[in-house]
């Protein structure tokens, strides 16, 4: 789970461990639960990717977007990623978390979407990109690295967890926010920072 860049499946470590499919999810969510990066020790900072995006569900043309779950992410460039559910997409929401992860001083990139625009005057800068005409880069305006990590989170999710319930979306988001901030560390090295931080969280069944 700490080098799978897509993870593991309770399936996969029931079948390997020969341990029942319930032991496997919830070893699997303890091991998530100890990934968790809590509480923050400092703000993110440079150049700061901000982007939305919506996990699960079927597409059902314009009403897609209602059988599926907010993720708001923010990524520094070249830095670290944190990711987060949100219960609904508004420009307060979205204030609220860049304000408690972005330090005034940086720069914000984000789309167009309009609930960037007042939080977006509070940062040294913010640039923005305009995807429904087709930009995705000007000058040093882009969000394609935290578009890259949505992808990654994607892939996983569809391709290894194949389902996520809304209850557990976030655990599976500490996960990959682990995974990608440790990224440029060998497995081992990774390995060993997520059994450091099993001390003292525990994390019961119920």
């Amino acid at each position: 789970m700490a080098s799978s860049k897509k993870g593991m499946s309770a399936h996969q470590l029931h079948r390997m461990l020969d341990i029942t499919y319930k032991s496997a999810w919830f070893m699997a969510h303890r091991i998530r639960h100890s990934m968790k990066q809590t509480p923050f020790g400092d703000k993110l900072g440079g150049i700061v990717e901000a982007d939305e995006t919506y996990i699960g569900g079927k597409s059902h043309g314009m009403g897609q977007i209602a059988n599926k779950m907010p993720v708001f992410a923010l990524v520094e460039r070249g830095g670290r990623v944190r990711s987060f559910t949100m219960p609904r997409v508004t420009a307060l929401n979205l204030m609220r978390s860049i304000q408690e992860h972005v330090q005034p001083d940086a720069k914000l990139m984000t789309d167009e979407h309009p609930g960037y625009t007042v939080v977006g005057k509070q940062f040294a800068d913010h640039q923005t990109v305009n995807h429904s005409q087709k930009e995705y880069v000007r000058g040093e305006a882009s969000t394609n690295t935290v578009e890259g990590y949505f992808s990654l989170l994607k892939r996983g999710l569809t391709g290894t967890y194949h389902h996520v319930s809304q209850k557990h979306l976030h655990r599976y988001l500490d996960e990959f926010n682990f995974r990608y901030n440790a990224r440029t560390v060998s497995d081992a090295i990774r390995n060993h920072g997520a059994i450091r931080a099993t001390e003292g969280k525990r994390l019961t069944y119920r």
